[in-house]
This record gives structure tokens, C-alpha cells and sequence, in this order.
């Protein structure tokens, strides 16, 4: 479904005004980092399907 390194783009931007994030780390959680300012998140992978751009 989501590989290492895959440039997603959500549907809300993130605090910093980017909405575009790079994979870092794939699993039962997905782990997540800006490109922007680098912040990293971590999301579940239902909660990722509902925040991306169709």
C-alpha cells in the first residue's frame, strides 16, 4: 500500500502550510515527515487513508 520514500499529499496542509509528506516508516503505524519543516508524525494506516487526496 505506502512504500519507504513515497512523496503523499493530504487534504489539509499541515501548521507550516505544506501538504505534501515522505514515508519514513511503514507498519501497523505509518510514520511520516514534512517536507517542509521535517516535522515527523505518526498515523495508523485507517487514519492516513481518511486525510489523503483522492
Amino acid at each position: 500500500m505506502y512504500t519507504l520514500g513515497e512523496i503523499i499529499k493530504t487534504k489539509k496542509p499541515h501548521v507550516c502550510g505544506n501538504n505534501e509528506w515522505k514515508v519514513i516508516r511503514v507498519g501497523a503505524d505509518i510514520k511520516l515527515q514534512c517536507i517542509k519543516c521535517e516535522r515527523i508524525i505518526m498515523l495508523s494506516s485507517y487514519e492516513l487513508d481518511k486525510r489523503l487526496k483522492k
